[in-house]
């Protein structure tokens, strides 16, 4: 009963410093933090020991296929060589470092002081991508700090064990049989056979996934099996068990669209996102709970009181100076000795170099260090103090310092230019597809050219949403009625159902369907809220600018800069306006009733039209359907 009650305060503090932390619009890892901290002072708060097991195999191989099955093993494999340098190269640095000045600051043998620096090395995935998600980083920094994140730990664990076992303290290894080739070939294998495992995992849930696919229930709970499936066969064969998640993550998140049905996915997504969401805020509400206890067996210890406050506050200094030494002339020997990445800017580099919030992985490093360490309690009241310290001086500063250097996300309108374009891409495929179908009647087809023509406008109208009701684009109506129809419609199955006038499992299957429909309906709702109206920078394209592109003129003058020039002759009403770059004639989009700036285009066969629409920029080919 004391455990129920334990998580299910556990629970609740997390929904509520979330949802004060959301409220007032403050970094929820950190409110948590302040939460458990406190929380630890209390007298009626029991102690929640936070054990090595609990988070090594409870918690971390979740968290890591969670944010693994997330990342883009594409943009993974294209920042291979900045991550390794990150997750393997710094890491051994700052345990480096770190062993150096403890070894000075509590005369501690190197081998103890490189597996305490070894604790401390890495950043941790939940941290970063947390403060990433919020203050809004450039998607390549985000993959890069959460590659680094998921790699890293790794690299730590095995340094860990190599230092525990040249210390004498790992139980069952003898200390002369650690050397140079002895380590080599450990972090070798290690990382090959972590690799190997989870390539192995991924292909077997591969193969499964032919048979459960079809339904979401069986498919969702082989998900929850990955993680551990993973992480521990791997740890038995003294293998990487993080690399061994990881690995398998990224690989059956790369192929989930061809591996898992619609409804698999979103299944998938939803409860992946529920237990990421739990997982992350509880493990920052446990460290701030073992603050009280940590400082409290310290008491016990014979050192003086200033040498532990030097050891740990010096440790927390040197693992904030020691990631910037190392990121720097990083950054230094790729653009100018090896001329990779000479246009990324030197604000990224200042923000990765900041970016190296540590947690619960380095706590629980700690806890895996034996009983007989020399000075044990004072090594993991420095692991904590370095894991609230980054945290809190990181995690705080973190935002204002990319606001001051200009550091901001991918705009949504960006996004929703370059969306427009695939589904533009996919549509055109689809379409092809269909006009090569003989036995589809001219009804059908004309049914589905109407549903593919809506769903593209409606990603076109994203990119200039409109406010009120005179202004609702023609998507932006049909939501807001479709929504009302859907209450309407759910109350009337509610009632046939209090009613008991049909059964329950057929109004189960209809309420579903209804569902279903609202939740897509709200998503595209919740994107378009975030698309601000602010100037839209030049953006990639997933094509290359055809001839017509590069030889119009962006800069041609309206006709009629007050509107669609047929639309204000005609007396119709324009969702968003179109100007054509040969003759400066003003037109609606295909979105608004007569489709003006498209007649235009048949009439004249002039090929490039660009959007006046405020902020917008881009430019559209109609002879080959590509947007510059």
């Amino acid at each position: 009963m004391e455990i129920a009650i334990g998580l299910l305060a556990i629970t609740a503090t997390v929904l509520g410093g979330s949802w004060l932390a959301d409220r007032f619009d403050l970094p929820a890892p950190l409110v948590l933090i302040v939460i458990g901290i406190l929380g630890s002072y209390l007298p009626f708060v029991p102690q929640v020991a936070l054990s090595p097991d609990i988070v090594l195999l409870g918690i971390l191989p979740p968290l890591l296929y969670a944010a693994a099955i997330q990342t883009s093993l594409v943009d993974f494999r294209n920042n291979k060589g900045v991550i390794l340098s990150l997750s393997v190269g710094l890491v051994l640095f700052t345990a480096l470092g770190v062993a150096l000045f403890l070894q000075w600051a509590l005369g501690l043998r190197f081998a103890v002081a490189f597996a305490i620096g070894a604790v401390v090395a890495p950043p941790d995935a939940v941290a970063a991508t947390a403060v990433g998600r919020r203050i809004g980083l450039p998607r390549r920094l985000v993959t890069i700090l959460e590659g680094e994140s998921l790699v890293n730990d790794a690299t730590a664990l095995v340094s860990l064990r190599t230092a525990l076992a040249a210390a004498g303290l790992a139980a069952g290894v003898a200390t002369d049989g650690v050397s140079v080739g002895r380590v080599t070939l450990d972090f070798l294998w290690a990382s090959l056979g972590g690799v190997a495992v989870g390539v192995a995992v991924a292909l077997l849930v591969g193969v499964l996934r032919r048979y459960f696919s079809t339904d979401p229930v069986f498919d969702t709970i082989l998900s929850f099996m990955v993680p551990f499936a993973a992480y521990v066969p791997a740890e038995e064969l003294h293998a990487s068990g993080v690399i061994a998640v990881v690995t398998a993550g990224l690989i059956l998140g790369h192929r989930s669209p061809r591996t898992q049905s619609g409804a698999s996915r979103l299944s998938e997504r939803i409860n992946w996102s529920s237990i990421q969401f739990l997982l992350e805020n509880a493990v920052f509400l446990l460290i701030g709970l073992q603050v009280f206890y940590v400082f409290a067996k310290v008491r016990e210890s014979n050192l003086p009181p200033g040498q532990i406050a030097l050891a740990a506050f010096g440790t927390l200094l040197a693992v904030l100076l020691l990631r910037p030494l190392w990121v720097f002339p990083f950054r230094l020997l790729r653009t100018k000795v090896t001329h990779q990445d000479p246009d990324a800017p030197w604000s990224h580099t200042v923000i990765l170099s900041w970016a190296g919030m540590r947690g619960v992985v380095t706590l629980a490093a700690a806890l895996l260090l034996p009983a007989r360490t020399p000075h044990r309690d004072v090594l993991v009241l420095i692991a904590v103090v370095v894991t609230v310290g980054t945290l809190l001086i990181q995690g705080t500063t973190l935002p204002a310092l990319a606001r001051r250097l200009g550091v901001r996300g991918p705009d949504p309108r960006e996004d929703a230019l370059q969306a427009a374009t695939v589904l533009q891409s996919a549509t055109r495929a689809g379409l092809d597809v269909l006009d090569a179908m003989p036995d589809v009647d001219e009804a059908t087809r004309e049914l589905l050219l109407s549903r593919s023509e809506d769903r593209l406008n409606q990603m076109w109208e994203r990119l200039s949403p409109r406010s009120g009701d005179a202004d609702e684009t023609p998507s932006a109506k049909y939501r807001r009625a479709r929504m009302q129809m859907l209450q309407a419609e759910r109350n009337e199955v509610l009632r046939l159902r209090d009613e008991g006038r049909a059964d329950d499992a057929v109004l189960r299957v209809v309420l579903g369907s209804l569902d279903l429909e609202e939740t897509v309906l709200d998503r595209v709702d919740d994107q378009e809220s975030r698309l601000a109206p602010s100037e839209m920078l030049p953006v990639d394209t997933i094509e290359s600018p055809c001839q017509h592109l590069q030889q119009v003129d962006s800069l041609l003058e309206p006709r009629t800069p007050q509107g669609c020039e047929e639309c204000l002759r005609e007396g119709t009403v324009w969702v968003h306006l179109r100007l054509c770059l040969t003759c400066g004639h003003v037109g609606c989009c295909n979105s608004s009733e007569r489709k003006h700036a498209r007649a235009h285009f048949h009439e004249t066969v002039h090929p490039v039209m660009r959007s006046i629409e405020p902020g917008e920029a881009w430019r559209w080919c109609y002879v080959d359907e590509v947007v510059g």
